[in-house]
């Protein structure tokens, strides 16, 4: 099973590519992840290289910037390249089959944070009518079950 599940802060903001055949967004980034210590020891952080394709990679480039913390679930994946002084450099990145922002910051749309808008949009509590419409009303049935 090859299954990766981070919580961490990007360490700069997401870049994002497009390959040549498809045209699909690749997009690449770091994430600070804290590792686990016993009490008192010195506090020790990752910094795995995270890559997203598709519409999902536009997204992270679109909202996601440098310090915010994010959650991602993926799978390992390791290669290798040539460097220039033909030496063999391998690599271990974690690639995203899902990106969840945990942080939005300070990028509220219209004076609101996304959940307040959301909760505008799709209606809550202070939203519901003062008089209920006529198909609402109580029903005075037994109920068979």
């Amino acid at each position: 099973m090859n299954s990766v599940f981070l919580i961490g802060r990007l360490t700069r903001d997401p870049e994002v590519r497009y390959t040549a055949a498809t045209q699909m967004a690749v997009a690449t980034f770091t994430v600070a992840v804290d590792r686990p210590t016993r009490p008192g020891a010195e506090k020790q952080t990752d910094f795995p290289r995270v890559t997203v394709f598709g519409k999902q990679a536009e997204n992270c480039e679109k909202y996601l910037a440098k310090g915010r913390l994010v959650a991602i679930e993926g799978r390992l994946q390791t290669g290798s390249y040539q460097n220039k002084d033909g030496a063999t450099v391998y690599t271990t990145d974690v690639v995203a089959n899902r990106v969840q922002f945990l942080e939005w910051g300070d990028r509220p749309q219209g004076g609101m944070t996304p959940r307040q808008s959301a909760s505008s949009d799709f209606g809550g509590a202070d939203s519901m009518p003062a008089e209920m419409p006529d198909s609402f009303q109580a029903i005075d049935e037994d109920v068979p079950f």
